[in-house]
């Protein structure tokens, strides 16, 4: 159970990271501020989603074995 609950704090970090770096990406667009072919969800968006989703999954609680 540990094991599902760490996973699936993860898979929301990753959902609600991307959709936050997507919209950052898509104001900083239209504000001019970003280069234009910064894209939404593009390599930086994943990757940075992946770093915050690993992030959350080494914190969630695990199973400790002794």
């Amino acid at each position: 159970m540990p094991e599902f609950v760490a996973s699936l704090l993860a898979a929301a970090a990753f959902c609600l990271t991307l959709m936050a770096l997507n919209a950052l990406t898509r104001v900083l667009i239209q504000a001019q501020l970003a280069l234009p072919d910064l894209g939404e969800t593009g390599f930086l968006q994943i990757g940075g989603a992946l770093v915050v989703a690993r992030v959350a999954y080494h914190r969630a609680p695990h199973r400790r074995t002794f």
